[in-house]
């Protein structure tokens, strides 16, 4: 016989999955977990203070092992208090890591001169200015070398080319090797006595140590070694004289000095390649409002930048609610399979969209022209590109703003509607004068957010002109070049070299033109919000 369950235990639930996977890991496991992340995380912040000690950088270690003890704190110490903490580190730490690092950097460099021609530290813009200087006089020596070592020491097996002597070449110089004591096979120095030839993987592990070998042979020249298997006789031109930190050109005399800017420059104004990273200030920001040659692009495409931020976020908005309404009809056929094949554009990935009309509106072979019989030049006339890039974009767009219309119009009270056709108003006054305000309260937002996703709508512009057609007197910017379009040629394709300093400078206004048209447009906003 059974017995059957009381009552008490008839009601007692089974624990769901994601309970029981709770307190699965609320337990022992939960609390080895936890000591295993945080391990990670502290053996990861002592190799981290470790570099940065390195690099002299005390700050920046002293901020993450202050860190790491309050992250281990909130984790270890059993104090209720610090419960809010573990919910608020994660997010904390992805926020500094992933919005205010980037920021302060971009600021940063936004204040430097980081260029193509300034892109190293000054030692190492003072070692690359040596190497540059190097030239073969008219009578230089060439050789073929072949690297060994002796007593651990590297050293250079020199055959000359010329002579076919052969030559031991070291820190101190240059002495003779007789040549019954080397092996030569095809001009190359394949063997030596008391030298080990270094071969196979173990060339690779001295490529550093074998370009700062440098051989003197007197009168100021020395041997240096060009790869693995060739060595030139060379000579500087120019003298680096550490204590005046000036370089002096050998043959003229010319004094070049630290212009402060970054460079080692002449009386003249003549500048020794390549310059250093430093600070200069507002220059950046000085260059876009006075230099014609950065002024005028930038006040080009600002205005185009906004246009077409203003006119997509329009059309695409209009259209969207045209055919919510036309769609809203409860008795209308299909409906639903209409709404569907609507938001297929917004369902495929946008570069890839883009990409495939880059190809329909070729005015040779793009099916569009095909279809219309025309030869427009949609996207190499500027005029037409600018069209172009208008149309696509509400392609894209206006899926969204059909779906946020459609939902918006659900929640329109019918009884406004209803009086107002009771009190005598047409379709178009009641749409004017009850829909649209209504919708505008529960849209405006989304219209300013859309705006500044558009003003930085970089992929749409770059697949499908790549911020072209381009004009001969034009500098960087093409004729359908967005702001953020323009920014990112500067950094990385300007004729001159990448230009990250002003690039970095022109994303600040960027941010502040964006953040003073929305805070704009939100302040504006707010006589809708008596419409409720």
């Amino acid at each position: 016989m059974t017995i059957a369950p009381t009552a008490a235990e008839a009601v007692v639930p089974k624990p769901s999955l994601i309970a029981r996977g709770i307190g699965f890991f609320s337990g022992t496991v939960g609390l080895a977990i936890k000591l295993v992340l945080l391990g990670a995380l502290n053996a990861l912040a002592v190799w981290a203070i470790g570099v940065l000690l390195a690099d002299e950088k005390w700050l920046a270690a002293i901020l993450i092992g202050a860190s790491t003890l309050l992250i281990d704190a909130v984790y270890l110490v059993p104090q209720r208090r610090l419960i809010p903490l573990k919910y608020l580190v994660p997010g904390t730490v992805f926020l500094i890591a992933f919005v205010a690092i980037p920021i302060v950097s971009n600021v940063n460099i936004a204040f430097t001169n980081w260029s193509t021609l300034h892109n190293l530290t000054k030692d190492e813009a003072i070692v690359a200015i040596e190497e540059r200087s190097l030239v073969a006089p008219a009578d230089a020596a060439t050789y073929t070398s072949t690297p060994a070592k002796a007593n651990g020491e590297l050293v250079l097996l020199l055959r000359d080319d010329v002579t076919g002597d052969l030559f031991v070449g070291t820190e101190d110089g240059l002495e003779p090797l007789p040549p019954a004591s080397a092996t030569v096979e095809n001009g190359t120095i394949v063997a030596a006595e008391g030298y080990e030839v270094i071969k196979g993987n173990e060339l690779f592990a001295i490529d550093a140590e074998l370009n700062a070998l440098t051989i003197p042979t007197g009168e100021g020249r020395f041997i240096a070694p060009e790869g693995l298997t060739i060595a030139n006789e060379v000579q500087p031109t120019l003298v680096y004289d550490p204590s005046a930190d000036t370089f002096t050109d050998i043959e003229t005399g010319t004094v070049y000095s630290d212009n402060g800017e970054g460079s080692y420059e002449s009386t003249a104004g003549a500048e020794l390649e390549p310059g250093w990273r430093t600070h200069v200030g507002f220059e950046n920001f000085n260059t876009i409002l006075t230099d014609p040659l950065v002024r005028d692009p930038f006040l080009r495409v600002f205005v185009w930048t906004f246009a077409f931020a203003f006119l997509s976020v329009l059309i695409q908005f209009a259209l969207g609610l045209f055919l919510a309404i036309t769609l809203n009809k409860p008795d209308l056929k299909l409906r639903r399979i209409q709404r569907a094949l609507l938001v297929l554009p917004f369902a495929i990935p946008a570069f890839l969209s883009v990409l495939v009309w880059q190809g329909l509106l070729n005015d040779e072979f793009g099916i569009v022209n095909q279809t219309l019989r025309t030869d427009i030049p949609w996207l190499f006339d500027p005029t037409w590109a600018k069209v172009s890039c208008i149309l696509v974009n509400v392609w894209l767009g206006f899926p969204y703003w059909f779906l946020v219309c459609t939902g918006a119009l659900q929640a329109v009270p019918e009884e406004l509607t209803e009086a107002a056709r009771v009190d005598g108003a047409g379709g178009l006054q009641v749409f004017r004068k009850v829909t649209l305000p209504l919708l505008l309260v529960a849209t405006a937002p989304l219209l300013i957010a859309s705006f500044a996703f558009n003003f930085n709508n970089f992929n749409n512009i770059y697949f499908l002109t790549g911020g072209g057609p381009y004009e001969v007197s034009q500098t960087v910017a093409g004729s359908t070049d967005i702001l953020i379009s323009y920014t990112y040629k500067i950094a990385f394709q300007a004729g001159s070299g990448a230009q990250y300093g002003l690039a970095a400078a022109v994303s600040i206004f960027i941010f502040f033109i964006v953040a003073g048209i929305s805070a704009i447009s939100f302040w504006r906003t707010k006589a809708l919000e008596e419409i409720r």
